[in-house]
C-alpha cells in the first residue's frame, strides 16, 4: 500500500453527533478495532424512572443518557464526565456509574500501554511448529490495525484475524525449585506464590485471508541492545490488556 493510500485510509473526520464531538475515521472500515459503536439510546418514552435509583422523571429530576451504556438516569446516578476514547470522543462526556468505572480502566490501556505496544519490543519469534526463530522487533502499527515483525524478514499480521491468545509464563512455586510454564488465555495474567511468576512469551493464533487453517506464532522475550528484556515484559503485559479489549469489543 503506497503511503498516498495509506494517508488515505487513515484520514479522520469531526462529526457531531447526539452524545457529543467524535474524530472518526473518514472510511469505517479503517478504524481502531479497539473501538466500539455508540449505542442506541433507550427511548425517553421508555423510561420514566432512572434505571439505576428508580427515581421518577419529572421537571425537577430531568434525565440523562449514559454515552457508554444508553441506559437512562437521573442527574446523580449519570452526571460524571469521563473520556471515552474507544468511541472516539473528543471531550469526555456523560456516564453512569458502571460504564464510567469500566472506562477509567481504560483509560491506562490508552493513556500508557497503548504506547508501549507502538514502541516495540524485541522478540525471538517462530511461527507453526518450527524449530527455528528469527530475532524480530514486534510492534502495533500507528494505525492500531496490525502487528508488525521485522527482522531479517517481514510479516504483518492482521489484529482482527488473531483468533486466540495466550500469555506463557514462568516461575518458582514455594517449595519446587524446577521452573513451570504456564499459561492464561485472556484471563489474569498468572502469579505463582510469592509473586514469582513472569511473562516470557505470548503464542497468538491468526487467520490469513485466503486460507482455512490458522496459523500459531510464538513470541519469546528477547534482549534489547542494553541486554535488557524489561520493554519485552512490559510489551506483553500491553498485548495481554489489548488482547482482552479486543475480545469484548467483538462480544458487544
Amino acid at each position: 500500500m503506497s503511503s498516498e493510500v495509506a494517508a488515505r485510509c487513515d484520514a479522520k473526520k469531526l462529526v457531531r453527533s447526539p452524545s457529543g464531538l467524535r474524530m472518526v475515521p473518514e472510511h469505517r472500515a479503517f478504524g481502531s478495532p479497539f473501538d466500539l459503536e455508540e449505542p442506541q439510546w433507550v427511548p425517553d418514552k421508555e423510561c420514566p424512572r432512572c434505571m439505576q435509583c428508580d427515581a421518577k422523571f419529572d421537571f425537577l429530576t430531568r434525565k440523562h443518557h449514559c454515552r457508554r451504556c444508553g441506559k437512562c438516569f437521573c442527574d446523580k446516578c449519570c452526571g460524571q464526565k469521563v473520556a471515552l476514547p474507544r468511541m472516539c470522543f473528543v471531550d469526555p462526556v456523560r456516564q453512569c456509574a458502571a460504564c464510567a468505572l469500566v472506562s477509567r480502566r481504560e483509560a491506562e490501556f490508552f493513556d500508557k500501554q497503548l504506547r508501549v505496544l507502538l514502541s516495540g519490543a524485541t522478540f525471538l519469534v517462530s511461527f507453526g511448529n518450527s524449530e527455528n526463530s528469527e530475532t524480530m522487533v514486534c510492534r502495533l502499527s500507528g494505525n492500531q490495525r496490525y502487528l508488525l515483525l521485522d527482522g531479517a524478514s517481514h510479516h504483518e499480521i492482521q489484529v482482527t484475524h488473531i483468533a486466540a491468545v495466550q500469555v506463557l509464563t514462568e516461575g518458582f512455586p514455594a517449595g519446587d525449585k524446577d521452573t513451570h510454564t504456564y499459561t492464561s488465555l485472556l484471563g489474569s495474567l498468572p502469579a505463582s506464590e510469592g509473586g514469582a511468576a513472569r511473562a516470557t512469551g505470548m503464542s497468538l493464533q491468526f487467520s490469513t485471508p485466503g486460507a482455512e487453517s490458522v496459523v500459531q506464532l510464538k513470541l519469546t522475550a528477547g534482549e534489547d541492545a542494553h541486554g535488557s528484556r524489561k520493554q519485552a515484559m512490559a510489551w506483553l503485559a500491553a498485548m495481554h490488556k489489548a488482547a482482552k479489549l479486543l475480545y469484548e469489543s467483538r462480544d458487544q
